[in-house]
C-alpha cells in the first residue's frame, strides 16, 4: 500500500482525480470501478471539470459500479443509479450502455450478481477500482463476517452501516436492509485501487485497513494482498496512524 496523508477532503480529491484523469490520458477505453456515497463526490466534480475542460473524454470508458440497494428501483432518490447519474453520468459523455449499476430491483439478486461478474470479464476485468471505507471496515457493502464473499452478490447490511446511511434517507426505517455488492475478489482482481477516506470518524477503520492485520472482520484490511493500493486520507482520517511512515502532501 501507498498512503498518502492531505491537508484536508479537497487535497485528496483533488489528488484522486489527478489519478483518474491521467488513467484516462494514458488509457482512454479504461474499465473503471466506481463507488458511491459522499466520499467521492468532490472527486467526480472535479472529473466533469475535467471534462468540460477537453482535459479528457469518457466515450469510450466503461464503469461497473460496487453496489446498489436491493428493493428499490433505480429512480429512487437514494438509489445508487440514481446518484451516480446525478453526481457524474449526467455531466459526463460516457455512453449509456458503458455504465453498469446492479439491478436491484431482480427478483433473483443471484443471477444478477453472476451477469455482472460476466460483464466485468467481457470488458476485460477492471483497470482502476475507486473505493470509499465504511466505518466498520467494510467497502462496496462486504460487510465484517466470519468469510467474506468472492463474487458479486446479495448480502445483508449490518445495523451499523444502516445506521450510518440513515442520513440519507431520514431514518433508518427507511434503509433498506439488503444490497447486492462486488465481492473482495472482484474487487482485488482490480489492476489498481484508489481508496479515499475523510474524517476523524473513519480514522479507526483507516488505522485497522493499514496497520492492522488482515482480518474478515475488517474487510478493507484485505487491500494489504493488492499490488497496486493507494489510500489517500485526509489528516483527520489519517489521525491514528502513525505519522512518521507515511508521505504527507
Amino acid at each position: 500500500m501507498k498512503v498518502y496523508l492531505f491537508k484536508d477532503h479537497a487535497d485528496t480529491s483533488e489528488y484522486a482525480a489527478k489519478v483518474l484523469i491521467d488513467q484516462l490520458k494514458t488509457r482512454p477505453n479504461s474499465v473503471l470501478g466506481l463507488a458511491t456515497g459522499s466520499t467521492p463526490i468532490e472527486l467526480y466534480q472535479l472529473l466533469i471539470k475535467a471534462f468540460q475542460d477537453h482535459e479528457i473524454s469518457f466515450q469510450d470508458v466503461i464503469t461497473f459500479n460496487l453496489d446498489e440497494y436491493l428493493g428499490i428501483p433505480a429512480d429512487h432518490p437514494q438509489s445508487y443509479a440514481r446518484f451516480m447519474h446525478e453526481q457524474l453520468f449526467s455531466s459526463i459523455d460516457i455512453r449509456k450502455h458503458s455504465v453498469h449499476i446492479p439491478n436491484g430491483t431482480s427478483q433473483d439478486p443471484d443471477q444478477v450478481g453472476r451477469a455482472y461478474e460476466e460483464a466485468i470479464r467481457q470488458a476485460g476485468g477492471i483497470d482502476l477500482q475507486v473505493l470509499g471505507l465504511g466505518n466498520n471496515g467494510h467497502i462496496g457493502f462486504n460487510e465484517p463476517d466470519e468469510e467474506l464473499q468472492n463474487y458479486t452478490h446479495a448480502t445483508h447490511l449490518t445495523q451499523e452501516t444502516r445506521q450510518a446511511n440513515a442520513r440519507f434517507f431520514g431514518s433508518i426505517e427507511d434503509v433498506p436492509t439488503d444490497a447486492i455488492t462486488m465481492g473482495m475478489g472482484t474487487i482485488l482482481r482490480a489492476g489498481k485501487i484508489v481508496l479515499l477516506a475523510s474524517g476523524e470518524h473513519k480514522a479507526d477503520a483507516v488505522q485497522k485497513t493499514v496497520e492492522g492485520g488482515i482480518s474478515t472482520r475488517i474487510p478493507a484490511s484485505l487491500l494489504q494482498l493488492h499490488p497496486d493500493v493507494l489510500v489517500l486520507v485526509d489528516r483527520a482520517a489519517g489521525s491514528k496512524l502513525n505519522p512518521d511512515s507515511y508521505e504527507v502532501r
